[in-house]
């Protein structure tokens, strides 16, 4: 169990790292953009986030 835990927090770690890594100036620009937003759509985006990981595990399940 603490095993997957690790893996996942690796992978996580993984895809987080791509877009800083492989296109800085625009992983800047679209970070820029998300903090002019206001909480509802910030909250919108992390619910949609929440909701397509858990369609993603039931998925590899």
């Amino acid at each position: 169990m603490i095993d997957s835990l690790i893996l996942a927090f690796a992978l996580m770690l993984i895809f987080e790292g791509i877009m800083p890594f492989a296109f800085p100036s625009v992983w800047r620009s679209t970070m820029q953009k998300i903090a002019d937003l206001d909480d509802f759509k910030i909250r919108l985006i992390g619910l949609g986030c929440l909701l397509a990981g858990l369609v993603f595990a039931l998925f590899a399940r």
